[in-house]
């Protein structure tokens, strides 16, 4: 699926085990969202017939962050071959062979999806990678990854709003900036440490915004998401 059908930046994260209920965010969305994302939880309640059955022909980003050994890796990006994905996600700190072993199987698949990489969680701060023995600062360690990333052939990363600018400066215009930690103003943060307005964040250089519950929790999911997209001034 080529990312000129992306027609927004709205990537809306359906955060759901349930097909009905993520058919139903689906069905609401479809027209005012550049995409949807569905994961883990998702992927592992209900496989790929699961989000084949709730995508439909609605451009998908798989978000499973595959970490492992480069063989497996790779065998697990050719097994997602029935399912329509735009973009798939690893974890960066799998190191380099891992994803060049998974950039490559990509370009094996008839939809040769855009392989992302995962940086730093936004759900952690610099006292949660110390407590994991990083000692760089997130920023830090976000830029390494990001760097190995995209030596390693990777369309891009996932990372948080704070280091939209230090990446794009970086990595380059073509290097795609997945960002989570929107939240429209008065929305509540939930899990996210690390967040931003999506106005903020697009005008620093991100080229899709992953939006959950501000969207999916709203009266009207889809007025919510339009309304998003009226303030982007893009």
């Amino acid at each position: 699926m080529e990312n000129a059908t992306i027609k927004n930046p709205i990537i809306c994260a359906i955060d759901t085990k349930d097909v009905q209920a993520a058919k139903n965010v689906v069905q609401s969305v479809q027209n005012s969202v550049g995409a949807i994302k569905l994961g883990l939880e998702f992927f592992t309640a209900n496989g790929a017939a699961g989000v084949n059955t709730v995508a439909g022909d609605t451009p998908l980003f798989l978000d499973l962050k595959f970490h492992d050994i480069p063989n497996t890796v790779a065998g697990a990006i050719r097994s997602t071959a029935g399912i329509n994905a735009f973009m798939l996600t690893i974890h960066t700190q799998g190191g380099k062979a891992m994803m060049q072993a998974a950039a490559k199987a990509a370009q094996d698949l008839p939809n040769k999806p855009m392989i992302i990489g995962v940086t730093i969680l936004t759900s952690m701060a610099q006292e949660d990678l110390e407590d994991i023995g990083l000692k760089n600062s997130v920023s830090e360690q976000v830029k390494k990854l990001a760097n190995l990333a995209q030596e390693s052939g990777l369309a891009g990363v996932v990372c948080s709003p704070h280091e939209i600018e230090i990446l794009r400066a970086q990595c380059g215009k073509d290097f795609k900036l997945i960002v989570p930690g929107i939240r429209p103003e008065g929305s509540s943060a939930g899990d996210q440490k690390r967040i931003m307005t999506p106005k903020e964040a697009i005008s620093r250089g991100a080229d899709y915004l992953v939006i959950g519950r501000p969207i999916t929790e709203a009266k009207s999911p889809a007025s919510m998401a339009m309304s998003i997209m009226g303030g982007l001034s893009l």
